[in-house]
């Protein structure tokens, strides 16, 4: 039997952070999300995509077994367009709130998502930061049930909101 590397304590630094999109390869890009890709792009006019939204990776062990450790900051209002990951994630917010369904998730609380379950939720209006927690270093980002509607909603937002989201501080700064 062979045994595993001994692991050792690590310490991070968020300085050190790398691109979560490094980790997390998006799958399910079908006609239709392609479609409502292009309506945010056309939103957000001179502005990324990405404006309202800050993602890294804080903490990963090497490897494609391990845990990782992700920051987001979603900024006021922001909407996810509905996804899932192939593996079980827990959220803990640090600061502000989302909107889940009807159900607001604030500063100390925290959800669980299961593994291959869609979700989408709404930034508070001072924004969201949070840590994902995963028991893998890898993960798949896709997008899962976001109709019509959904992707109008979500461009509606990105115009409305993408010049003041330039200046806007995290919820933890503000």
């Amino acid at each position: 039997m062979q045994s595993s590397p001994a692991k050792r304590m690590r310490i991070f630094r968020a300085s050190e952070a790398t691109d979560i999109q490094d980790h997390m390869p998006v799958v399910g890009v079908d006609d239709h999300v392609q479609t409502g890709l292009r309506l945010l792009a056309e939103a957000t006019g001179s502005y990324p995509v990405e404006s309202g939204t800050k993602a890294v990776v804080l903490f990963c062990e090497p490897g494609d077994h391990g845990i990782s450790l992700v920051y987001l900051w979603f900024k006021s209002g922001y909407v996810l367009p509905r996804h899932s990951h192939d593996v079980d994630c827990l959220y803990y917010v640090l600061g502000g709130e989302l909107q889940m369904g009807t159900q607001t998730v604030r500063k100390g609380d925290g959800v669980f998502i299961p593994a291959n379950a869609a979700y989408t939720y709404e930034a508070g209006p001072n924004g969201v930061e949070v840590l994902e927690f995963r028991n893998a270093t890898r993960f798949q980002f896709r997008f899962q049930g976001n109709d019509d509607a959904h992707w109008k909603r979500i461009a509606d937002v990105l115009k409305a909101s993408c010049a003041k989201w330039e200046h806007e501080p995290p919820p933890s700064e503000g």
